[in-house]
């Protein structure tokens, strides 16, 4: 077809005429009526070049009177009108193909394509019947029937449905004959075993379950209605996709098989269904299934809104067998119900060419183009329908782009796309068969060869190789199963009051896209149906988990309806309806509301806090306090109170007591390898020293008091000898302990993760509990001896007898470090430090106060006591 006409040449004409009367007169008249649809249904374009190359295609531009009946009451105003006017576009962009083909001088130059067309009108039983006699009328002579030399049909396009290309597919394997299906989706017919010549011009279903998946994912949809054919290709879709939505928590709040018009009288089943459309709650509804299963859902949505009916509005996500928009001739859109409807589409894109191709066509005398030019412009042709009508008469000018979208789109729609490529898919194996042959019998023969002398089974092998970029810029080649390499297009369809539409592309599935970005979407691009003010509709059993929370999935129910549960304590949920809590890795925590994790603060006991600061100062005026003691001590180096007290033993005392003071440093600050290593060692050997200088003084005092009585030979053991021998024996002692320590487990700084939970605590770990124990242990057997010494000793009548005062101090250093050991494992972090650096202080402090307050107070306050005769008086008693 060119622009008015088809460029028939005159020859052709007259024997194609010639050849369909005397094929009339063979006929009865039953099948004189039979014939004359499907012959009539069929146009052959034959332009003018060397040799010529025929192609079928199957369309499904109308359908039959039967199944219009069954589910319609209207009247129209022609005798056969049951078309469907949108797809009269896939004959037109497979005309616009081959015109193209012809007129390319580097695609089969000197070979023309012509093609013929047959309308199946969504019957298999006649989808059969025109393919047979598509092959009949160029492969063959039925019986009484001889119009044409012999000619090959190389390759067939079609059909729309699955079905109707089964049936195809069937025949035309018989023959060898290639098919290049633009509608069918059933994955049977990937079978190549059975299907060896059978090409799929669509992807599969595959990535159309993953689109849907990701697409209710993405808004968070996981409760959804399922309208789906009752056919094999719905049940197919129903068992492959629940399982892919029950993985990904996603449930069928319901599901409604839809009949198919051909085998029920659909009445007694659609109310039922529509009815319980309105019971369920569901915002989002799936919709699967072609026109002969789907169109009554067309029609009664249309019927509640001209009713003035509340308007079905939901968020409908339509699979690409179904074109929605596609209306029967003379019916309506339902442009309310559908407005905002989100649909899987084949993919497509801007041909050049194709609208000017569109705007430049006319009426043809040609039944079923002057079938479509009626009903789509609502006028009549006299000479062509022989009823009486009111419709103005057609003028032949009205131009396709004036009509409303849901009669006729100028953009090429994924089927006409996928029929333009299809073409051309055809013409490039044909034009790789032609240059093989060619050459091999160039190089081979000697004889003149004729393209007619292909067969159409030599072109399925360079049809699986074919590869080629169209117009449009796509690559278009077929997978291992014959299948095009492409995906699909997510289309936001907005309606207008008017039934005029427009379609925008949102998203897309891309198998050629890496991992994780096949599928895409564009959210801000949506319209939604006004019902949702355009808010992004929600569409659950229940309310949603919020962040904190997690899923508890309830007994008997689906798992979509749900309970929430706060989240354990230490674990978070950043999204909503999440399975399970996390934890926050660990150097985080989670904060009240558990719905996110905040960065952990290091924590260890530092100078510049307020306990580590009081600790320091206490240890600082401690520290401060025994310099003075040793100072005044020192001033007073001859006095008699001084002499008294040993002043060997003294110095050794107060210097352990300083280093007691001072080591409360090494605990204050962040943990280094070195602090860690010093700090209990520096304590245990200092602490082991002053009691072992408190050890040897109360011995000092038993033996000297012991050595005052007549007869007694202790006097010689009570000398500085004895002191510094226990002094030193019991301080190795301490110092071998800790040498083994450091030498087989030293302490060493980490971090405790688990004690705090908003905090990270820098700590030194001990290396050996039990050497740590031990040098502990150590110093309280120390102590206890002391002490039990001092006890005893405590009544000796001495004017200057200090075993009372060692007694006291022993008791308090005692007291100090038996509560120390429990409130130290209770304690966790810093305070833990802290309860240590005390304890050092108080026991210190306590030695440092008992021993020597009441010297210091003699010395400073009451010197006159401090004197031989004072001494000497108190001795001997008042005179």
């Amino acid at each position: 077809m060119q622009e008015v006409s088809l460029n028939w040449s005159r020859k052709r004409q007259t024997v194609q005429w010639l050849c369909f009367v005397l094929f009339l007169l063979s006929l009865t008249p039953h099948a004189f009526n039979r014939n004359l649809n499907s012959v009539c249904r069929k146009i052959e374009f034959v332009p003018d070049r060397t040799e010529s190359v025929i192609l079928g295609e199957i369309v499904s531009i109308s359908l039959g009177e039967t199944e219009i009946m069954n589910f319609t009451e209207k009247e129209y105003p022609f005798s056969v009108n049951w078309l469907i006017p949108k797809n009269y576009q896939h004959f037109s962009a497979f005309s616009f193909a081959l015109n193209e083909i012809n007129q390319n001088t580097h695609l089969l130059p000197n070979i023309s394509l012509r093609y013929i067309i047959g309308n199946n009108n969504f019957n298999a039983v006649l989808t059969s019947q025109n393919t047979l006699e598509l092959l009949e009328r160029h492969q063959g002579n039925p019986t009484n029937y001889n119009c044409n030399s012999k000619k090959t049909v190389m390759a067939v396009i079609g059909a729309l449905s699955s079905q109707n290309s089964i049936q195809m597919a069937n025949v035309l394997t018989n023959y060898k004959i290639p098919q290049l299906s633009y509608g069918s989706f059933d994955p049977v017919l990937s079978d190549k075993i059975k299907f060896p010549f059978f090409y799929r011009m669509v992807p599969s279903e595959n990535p159309q379950y993953v689109g849907i998946v990701q697409l209710l994912k993405h808004f968070g949809w996981t409760w959804v209605g399922l309208l789906t054919s009752n056919d094999e290709s719905g049940e197919s879709f129903l068992q492959t996709l629940r399982p892919r939505l029950l993985q990904n928590s996603i449930c069928l709040a319901f599901t409604q098989m839809m009949p198919i018009l051909l085998n029920v009288s659909p009445e007694k089943i659609l109310d039922g269904i529509f009815s319980s459309l309105w019971l369920y709650e569901v915002n989002v509804i799936l919709v699967h299934g072609d026109i002969l299963s789907m169109d009554k859902l067309r029609m009664m949505l249309l019927e509640y809104e001209s009713d003035d009916l509340p308007p079905m509005q939901r968020v409908w996500i339509i699979t690409a067998q179904w074109d929605f928009t596609a209306v029967i001739a003379w019916d309506g859109f339902p442009a309310q119900s559908l407005n905002g409807t989100l649909s899987f589409d084949l993919h497509t894109k801007v041909v050049p060419g194709f609208e000017e191709f569109l705007d430049r066509i006319g009426p043809v005398n040609v039944p079923f183009i002057l079938d479509f030019w009626q009903t789509s412009f609502k006028c009549s042709f006299p000479e062509f329908n022989q009823l009486s009508t009111n419709l103005p008469l057609c003028t032949g000018e009205e131009k396709l782009r004036n009509l409303p979208g849901s009669v006729f789109e100028m953009r090429m729609s994924g089927h006409s796309y996928s029929i333009y490529n299809a073409a051309y898919a055809v013409a490039h194996a044909l034009h790789a068969l032609h240059s093989s042959v060619v050459k091999w019998r160039a190089t081979s023969h000697g004889d003149r060869w004729k393209f007619g002398d292909i067969q159409p089974w030599q072109l399925n092998s360079f049809l699986r190789k074919v590869r080629f970029n169209n117009s449009a810029g796509d690559e278009i080649f077929f997978d291992e199963n014959g299948e095009l390499a492409t995906g699909y297009d997510l289309i936001n369809t907005i309606a207008f009051a008017n039934e005029s539409f427009q379609r925008v592309q949102i998203g897309k599935i891309d198998l050629q896209a890496p991992l994780g970005h096949d599928f895409t979407i564009n959210r801000s691009a949506i319209v939604w149906n006004p019902k949702f003010k355009q808010v992004v509709p929600s569409s659950t059993c229940v309310k949603s988990c919020q962040p904190g929370f997690s899923k508890i999935v309830l007994e008997g129910k689906e798992v979509c309806c749900y309970s929430c549960s706060q989240c354990p304590e230490g674990r978070i949920s950043v999204q909503i309806d999440v399975d399970q809590c996390q934890k926050c890795p660990e150097d985080q925590y989670p904060n009240q509301k558990q719905d996110r994790c905040i960065p952990r603060s290091i924590d260890f006991l530092s100078y510049g806090e307020l306990l580590g600061a009081a600790l320091a100062s206490l240890a600082l005026l401690s520290s401060l306090a025994t310099i003075m003691v040793m100072r005044l001590f020192v001033l007073h180096w001859d006095t008699p109170i001084v002499k008294a007290n040993n002043r060997n033993i003294i110095c050794t005392l107060l210097a352990s007591l300083l280093l007691g003071f001072l080591c409360s440093f090494l605990f204050i600050g962040q943990p280094g390898e070195l602090t860690c290593l010093l700090r209990q060692t520096v304590f245990g050997i200092t602490f082991s020293i002053s009691i072992s200088c408190v050890l040897a003084k109360t011995i000092t005092v038993v033996l000297v008091f012991m050595a005052t009585k007549p007869g007694n030979s202790i006097m010689k053991w009570a000398g500085k000898r004895l002191a510094m021998s226990v002094i030193t024996l019991c301080s190795l002692i301490q110092m071998a302990i800790c040498t083994i320590w450091i030498a087989t487990s030293p302490p060493f700084p980490e971090l405790d993760m688990h004690s705090q939970v908003s905090q990270i605590t820098v700590q030194c770990n001990e290396g050996s509990e039990v050497m740590f124990y031990l040098v502990l242990g150590y110093m309280g057997f120390l102590a206890i001896i002391s002490f039990t010494v001092a006890f005893f000793a405590r009544n000796l009548p001495d004017s200057f007898n200090e075993a009372k005062l060692i007694t006291f101090s022993m008791f308090v250093f005692c007291s100090v470090w038996v509560s120390f050991v429990p409130t130290y494992l209770s304690t966790k972090g810093k305070f833990m430090v802290a309860v240590e650096i005390f304890s050092i202080l108080a026991s210190n402090a306590g030695l440092l106060g008992c021993i020597f307050f009441s010297k210091c107070y003699i010395i400073l306050v009451r010197p006159h006591l401090n004197s031989r005769e004072q001494l000497v008086r108190k001795e001997n008693g008042p005179s």
